[in-house]
């Protein structure tokens, strides 16, 4: 299996694209004309800046190679490259869905990235 990428995104959000058979993207990923996504070395860095304090986030791993050339890794935050889906997030290129809880601190508790 190849390494996969990660989107976190709301759990409403998430069930809705389920029922759609695909994801077209949260409202700051239709904004910016592309799905934004992290390796795993960013997933932290990620929650922590762009979604600080929220709830009921899921954290959706993906499978990069099924996704073609409309994944681009583009250069972002510090120059560091991030995944970036030009299109729709198919389905069956997700690995898994899980829960992306807010600890004690109130700073989210990434879930183990294995399978």
């Amino acid at each position: 299996m190849p390494t996969p990428i990660y989107k976190i995104c709301d759990a409403a959000s998430w069930r809705e694209a389920e029922r759609a058979g695909a994801f077209s993207g949260a409202p700051i990923d239709l904004s910016d004309g592309y799905i934004h996504f992290s390796t795993a070395a960013q997933v932290a860095e990620t929650a922590a800046r762009h979604f600080a304090e929220q709830a009921d986030l899921v954290l959706i791993a993906v499978d990069p190679e099924m996704l073609g050339s409309a994944l681009r890794y583009e250069a972002s935050r510090g120059g560091a490259l991030f995944p970036h889906l030009y299109g729709t997030l198919p389905l069956s290129a997700v690995h898994w869905v899980k829960p992306l809880r807010l600890g004690p601190d109130g700073r989210h508790v990434v879930p183990d990235l294995e399978p």
